[in-house]
């Protein structure tokens, strides 16, 4: 993996998901320096010297951090995930009002010293706090955007996975739309190798039904909630999505990922951050105009566009 010289990642928020994105970039050598800004002094503090403790058995090397907004200056990405967190039986929806006034206030000061910085939005709802932040800055959609259903599709193509017998980088299926209660699987252009998800079979392994189809993908979409009722939080599937994030930016991978931007007339949807497949790369991520939906589906992501649409305009001031 080429990354940039000298990359600098800056993680925003000390908290369960912050930490674990801290602590994969660090492991994976996603980035050349790390940094982890919070404006809990001790807390922070504590998750940088903890961090550092364990350089000498990472990819890389250098953690800095604290609760002054210059260890975000000069960094290449910006990966926010500060804000409330989720509680059980709560809707990533209904967390929108709070986060939405902590992204309002800490987008001005992190463009201040961080300018040329790729934004990657974790924080939840994180499609709609996308749009505040990109109306919020200006930035080009390409350069701040959510991370969407990257994890969404890694747990999708995982449950595939075991189902079908094969390893999940042999799965090639995408969640696409909210990265919430509205998303749905591309069944359309899901394949196990080159073999149609509804065509697969093997001696061990039978053929998917639909109805089959249709419990995994509520499955999948369900998985946060039930992860957060039995630990509080996710945090390592998160940490470790937004880290091959940050990698695609460093590396100018030009990798498709199913991340959320501010669609400008993609299939006639405009002004709203919905999670499609898109080239990410150093120059952020660009939604791939030609992805092909059947019918049902495209009724599916307008589905998926009204909601958000609803949600953000809720919190429009």
């Amino acid at each position: 993996m080429e990354i940039i010289e000298n990359s600098k990642l800056t993680v925003v928020g000390a908290g369960s998901v912050g930490s674990s994105v801290a602590y994969a970039a660090l492991i994976r050598g996603s980035a050349r320096h790390v940094a982890l800004y919070d404006i809990a002094t001790e807390k922070v503090d504590a998750e940088v010297l903890d961090l550092a403790h364990g350089t000498q058995f990472t990819g890389s090397s250098d953690i800095i951090g604290g609760s002054d907004i210059s260890v975000a200056a000069g960094s290449h990405v910006v990966v926010i995930t500060a804000g409330a967190k989720q509680n059980p039986g709560q809707t990533r929806i209904e967390l929108a009002e709070v986060n939405a006034g902590i992204i309002r206030r800490m987008m001005p000061e992190l463009l201040a010293v961080a300018p040329n910085a790729v934004y990657v939005i974790v924080t939840n709802p994180c499609d709609v706090l996308t749009v505040i932040a990109q109306e919020e800055t200006g930035l080009p959609p390409e350069r701040i955007f959510a991370s969407g259903t990257v994890l969404d599709t890694s747990r999708l193509r995982w449950k595939l996975g075991q189902r079908a017998g094969v390893s999940t980088a042999s799965v090639h299926a995408h969640i696409i739309g909210e990265h919430g209660d509205t998303e749905f699987p591309l069944w359309s252009r899901a394949t196990i190798g080159t073999v149609p998800i509804l065509e697969w079979e093997t001696a061990d392994h039978p053929r998917f039904t639909l109805d089959e189809l249709e419990e995994i993908a509520v499955d999948v979409r369900d998985a946060a909630y039930k992860v957060i009722q039995g630990k509080g939080a996710t945090n390592y599937a998160i940490g470790l999505s937004s880290a091959r994030i940050v990698e695609a930016i460093l590396s100018d991978e030009h990798a498709v990922m199913p991340v959320s931007t501010v669609l400008r007339d993609f299939h006639g949807l405009d002004g709203v951050a919905l999670s499609v497949p898109s080239i990410v790369s150093a120059a952020g991520a660009v939604p791939i105009r030609n992805t092909s939906f059947s019918e049902h589906e495209l009724g599916l992501l307008r589905q998926s566009a009204d909601a958000l649409t609803a949600a953000a305009a809720s919190l429009r001031p």
